[in-house]
């Protein structure tokens, strides 16, 4: 399946579309710093506007601090709960209503490859929004007792 991904971060623009996919945007709020570590430029649910073949969606992503867990994105769309989730330094998980979907991998340049499980039987619609979680966030994090030996080390002299 062909999706293509439109993501300028420094405007804080997202676009998701391809051959019998919804079109997935996603807009950080005009006038707004972006960050340097998100590729859509913040992590701050108030500054961004998700929408799916032009319907609202809601989006809420964690802060991103220690755990990996801390850097989930979830989203509801339709009534349906997706959520992605780093399972590894460089992939995330993505599931829709808590079953799995597939794993994705971007670093934030626009581009994400993603495996999918065949069984789970992804629809377009949970091809675009996951692309487009992935592409927005980027996806995997480093485990918590890593990040803390980075902190102690740092604190060293």
């Amino acid at each position: 399946m062909y999706v293509q991904i439109d993501l300028d971060g420094p405007a804080g623009t997202l676009r998701v579309s391809g051959h019998g996919l919804p079109t997935v945007e996603l807009v950080r709020a005009p006038g707004t710093r972006p960050d340097t570590h998100t590729p859509i430029g913040t992590r701050k649910a108030a500054l961004l506007a998700l929408t799916v073949d032009g319907e609202p969606a809601r989006l809420k992503p964690a802060r991103g601090r220690l755990l990996r867990s801390s850097y989930r994105v979830d989203a509801r769309v339709d009534g349906v709960r997706y959520r992605l989730v780093p399972c590894s330094y460089v992939e995330s998980r993505l599931t829709r209503n808590g079953r799995r979907l597939g794993t994705l991998e971007s670093s934030g340049d626009g581009r994400v490859d993603t495996e999918w499980d065949p069984a789970a039987e992804p629809t377009p619609r949970d091809h675009a929004v996951g692309t487009a979680l992935a592409a927005a966030f980027g996806t995997g994090a480093a485990p918590w007792w890593e990040t803390v030996g980075d902190i102690v080390a740092e604190l060293i002299p």
